[in-house]
């Protein structure tokens, strides 16, 4: 059960509540618009057949499942998350794919009682950004890794850098107060966007050969779909919800036209495509 004792129990109650269930409910829309840039991670990762891997804030298991495929039958998988909500359907995804090296943990990084050098690689997809602590969260990976034991995720750069969130968001604040966002380095999407803070953290946990590579990418919006499609999906996120939840029906009416408005010029015959930038990091266990 979810225990909302943990350090980072802000974070456990927000992907415990509206953001969770938005989340499950367009697993497959997020998958989608987010599997190009977690691949990027698989592959600098160097996975090979019989590892031992972590999956960090593996959410609904779509990348639990996928790196289970790549470490081969030999190899193991151990998705954690510290949503409750998420980790059900991932569980039976994992079920009804037949997938039998997978196991999922509930719990909280920072404090996880993992195993010592139980794992070959830690790997996340946008599931390191959220850490109270992300100095104790990253020595508890350290310390979950044999000896040069891969870690290697994706994050999110700076947010003015994100396209796909600015267009809509600059078209919505003509109509209403712009929303109040995390600071950089506090939990959430910007908490790993200082390049220079991640590489002294990692080393302070315990990481030596570290890398932050800049990547310029694009996002499809909810994975596909037509304009039409994609802008409930839009509204129903995080952003939207933070536009449209004060707002009076007028202001409200006003943000959808904008925003529709402004993601037009974006709408391809495979989605709705803005660009994104993250950085994939990479680093060994030094022990």
């Amino acid at each position: 059960m979810t225990n909302t004792s943990w350090p980072n129990a802000g974070q456990v109650e927000h992907w415990n509540g509206v953001e969770s269930r938005h989340w499950v409910a367009e697993a497959d829309r997020y998958d989608g618009m987010l599997r190009p840039l977690g691949e990027l991670a698989m592959d600098a990762a160097g996975l090979e057949s019989g590892d031992r891997v972590l999956d960090i804030g593996c959410g609904s298991g779509a990348t639990t499942i996928a790196l289970a495929d790549l470490v081969g039958p030999t190899g193991t998988v151990t998705g954690i998350d510290l949503s409750e909500k998420m980790l059900a359907p991932a569980r039976d995804e994992a079920a009804r794919a037949g997938v039998t090296n997978v196991h999922f943990e509930l719990g909280d990084v920072q404090v996880h009682p993992f195993p010592t050098a139980a794992f070959d690689v830690a790997y996340s997809r946008f599931g390191l950004m959220f850490f109270a602590d992300p100095g104790a969260a990253f020595a508890n990976i350290a310390g979950a890794l044999a000896r040069d034991g891969r870690l290697s995720f994706v994050c999110w750069r700076d947010r003015a850098e994100q396209e796909w969130i600015e267009v809509p968001l600059r078209a919505a604040v003509a109509h209403v107060p712009r929303p109040e966002f995390g600071k950089p380095g506090e939990p959430g999407m910007a908490g790993l966007a200082d390049p220079e803070r991640t590489r002294a953290i990692l080393q302070s946990a315990g990481f030596t050969a570290i890398e932050v590579q800049p990547v310029d990418a694009t996002v499809t919006l909810g994975g596909s779909g037509s304009l039409d499609d994609v802008m409930p999906f839009v509204e129903a996120g995080s952003l939207g919800r933070a536009l449209l939840t004060d707002a009076s029906a007028e202001q409200a009416a006003a943000v959808r036209s904008a925003i529709r408005e402004a993601l037009a010029p974006y709408e391809t015959p495979t989605g709705v495509v803005l660009g994104a930038a993250v950085w994939i990091v990479t680093a060994r266990a030094r022990r």
